[in-house]
């Protein structure tokens, strides 16, 4: 078994993995057992697989034909660095309690149970649960954070609930705008030969249905079909060529978001052909923001530990943030910055991808983040620091992700506030919706002209659709959640997302989207997909206003 397919079943089952842990099982004489059995014993609570998790005496006692394959394993393990803690059979984990979940319905050959394995802290949302300030009065409000509230253990019905609680939401929305009937309603009228009434104008009588997409596909004529399911059945719609403007918004719709439509009724009652398509969207309402002042700093992505980590330039912005700046103009500014707000990966992390060792310069997980900590260690007390995760950080892969556990957020200051991915913030007036931003993946691939290059596309297209992730089963693992927290609601004054390591900045009915890049050069990833990072330039936001000021470092 080669050390790559190691890493692809450990990240598969949501597992991070370190270098030495991998080389250990290749070793072993066999290792897919000992793979399989790790996956079956390991704590629940531990993120990153160690050597001091891997109890070579327990599995070969229970398995001992492994043992007599061959006799070599044993030797080699006991003179591997880490060897002692083995014999002795001591486990060190992340002291957080979890739960098993499962991110797809689907059984993960990796998995011993036949389920996928990520973890899941007890993590749920609070509602003005959380509220931090310092002596400058720099107050945060946590309004909703799925951290130590996380239900889900990855039950049938769970993915039930979970669905139907996105479409009562979303559907919701939409009913304001239109009077739509349920979906049985149609199909019992077609089964009896009724519901194709002509109007005084000769035309069938318009209906309305709103609906979570099933299915998105082209016919011959190059005509858009979709098909809608509510909680009472399903039903096909038609975007006609014809039809521009409204066949172009068709183009753009993506699976399992929740959508209206308006149209007319074939003669044989067994499809709509449609009119209009109404988006769940943001109101045109103009938030206001009363006695707020200063201003907030958006970043994420720094990747620290990488080999591709721009040190020089991450410590040339710690010095502007404490004012050590030759540029008069830049001191000013630094004085008037209340917060730092990180959307996620702190660090670049151990396993992520096969052979990513390979471009580190810190190898273990905890020695990444104390780095982060002492940087972050630095920032001026004047400045309330908030930091949620992202997909290279030590928690659960499945979002919604629980923030840090208390064996990282331990060596940071007590001043500095964890969050989870996704969580709703108030800095003193002004509220942020943080989201890591892993679903941009999925949007730049099903959404035409959307693109790494110009991220708040991505994010407007979320605005639109009123959440965060709307495609499920694709690139992003989501935990089912009694609740969809990925559902925009509250409407935010900024949504605030990184990820693609691009920056990106714009503004969608009175929302300020931000993306803010990062402080990672350009990966051997990125050069084979022809991504180009725009490392080390910050969006710096005056509350007051939400005028956004980018400056390079």
């Amino acid at each position: 078994m080669k050390e790559i397919n190691v890493q692809e079943v450990f990240l598969e089952a949501g597992y991070q993995i370190s270098p030495e842990a991998v080389k250990l099982i290749v070793s072993h004489s066999s290792p897919k057992d000992l793979v399989c059995y790790i996956l079956e014993h390991i704590d629940e609570s531990v993120f990153v697989i160690e050597i001091e998790h891997i109890d070579l005496p327990s599995f070969e006692s229970e398995y001992p034909t492994s043992q007599k394959a061959d006799s070599r394993t044993t030797s080699e393990a006991s003179s591997h660095p880490g060897s002692q803690i083995l014999q002795n059979s001591e486990v060190t984990s992340v002291e957080a309690p979890v739960n098993p979940v499962v991110a797809s319905p689907s059984p993960s050959p990796s998995s011993p149970s036949g389920y996928g394995t990520d973890r899941s802290l007890n993590t749920g949302i609070h509602a003005n649960s959380n509220s931090k300030g310092n002596v400058n009065g720099n107050n945060i409000n946590i309004m909703s954070d799925i951290t130590d509230m996380s239900t889900c253990v990855g039950e049938y019905m769970e993915f039930v609930q979970y669905f139907r609680n996105r479409y009562s939401k979303l559907s919701d929305m939409i009913r304001g705008r239109i009077t739509a009937r349920p979906i049985e309603s149609l199909n019992r009228n077609r089964k009896h030969g009724g519901g194709l009434k002509r109007s005084g104008g000769g035309d069938y009588s318009e209906v309305s249905i709103i609906g979570m997409v099933s299915e998105v596909r082209s016919t011959a004529n190059g005509h858009k079909m979709l098909q809608l399911e509510d909680p009472t059945g399903s039903f096909l719609v038609l975007v006609h060529q014809a039809e521009k403007d409204l066949f172009e918004e068709a183009s753009k719709i993506i699976l399992d978001e929740v959508i209206g439509i308006t149209g007319s009724l074939t003669n044989d009652g067994s499809l709509i052909v449609a009119k209009k398509i109404i988006f769940p969207d943001l109101p045109n309402i103009s938030h206001r923001r009363e006695g707020t002042w200063g201003k907030a700093v958006f970043t994420s992505d720094v990747h620290i530990g990488s080999s591709t980590f721009l040190e020089e330039e991450w410590c040339s912005f710690l010095d502007f943030l404490n004012g050590k700046c030759d540029n008069d103009q830049m001191k000013e500014l630094s004085k008037d910055i209340r917060f730092l707000v990180i959307a996620g990966d702190l660090v670049d992390g151990i396993g992520i991808f096969p052979g990513q060792e390979h471009e580190l310069d810190i190898l273990d997980i905890y020695d990444q983040y104390a780095k982060a900590a002492e940087y972050f260690n630095q920032v001026p007390e004047h400045i309330q620091i908030i930091i949620s995760p992202g997909n290279h950080d030590a928690v659960r892969q499945a979002e919604p992700q629980p923030r840090f556990p208390e064996r990282i957020t331990s060596l940071f200051e007590d001043r500095i506030t964890f969050v989870g991915n996704p969580a709703l913030v108030d800095l003193d007036g002004v509220q942020v919706l943080m989201y890591h931003g892993r679903s941009i993946d999925d949007l730049v691939a099903s959404i035409p002209g959307v693109s790494y290059q110009e991220p708040e596309k991505a994010m407007i297209e979320m605005l639109k659709r009123r959440h965060l992730s709307p495609i499920y089963g694709s690139r992003v693992s989501i935990a089912p959640e009694k609740q969809d927290h990925f559902v925009i609601d509250p409407i935010p004054d900024i949504l605030h997302c990184g990820h693609v390591h691009t920056i990106g900045i714009g503004r969608y009915k009175n929302v300020l989207a931000i993306n803010s890049g990062t402080w990672q050069s350009q990966t051997e990833f990125q050069k084979m997909v022809n991504l180009m990072p725009t490392p080390a330039q910050v969006p710096i936001v005056d509350l007051s206003t939400l005028r956004t000021t980018l400056l390079h470092f």
